[in-house]
């Protein structure tokens, strides 16, 4: 199953049939280091998207912490 982005690019593809939640990320980076890793990507034929979802994905399970659970307002 994909993932749409919502854009009309192709999506990510999920091996769970799980409803999951999406949060948006902003990072401010360098000019030239945004243009450098845009090129990088469309020369792969990538996405940057998926390359930077692909490094946090690989980050967390080498590194990460399970996130703890929010406690529900009553």
């Amino acid at each position: 199953m994909l993932i749409s982005r919502g854009d009309g690019r192709p999506g990510l593809e999920v091996t769970e049939m799980t409803e999951q939640k999406v949060k948006r990320m902003n990072i401010n980076v360098e000019v030239s280091l945004h243009d450098g890793f845009k090129a990088a990507t469309a020369a792969k034929g990538e996405n940057m998207t998926d390359v930077l979802l692909q490094f946090i994905h690989e980050y967390v399970s080498k590194n990460g912490v399970a996130p703890k659970k929010k406690a529900r307002r009553q």
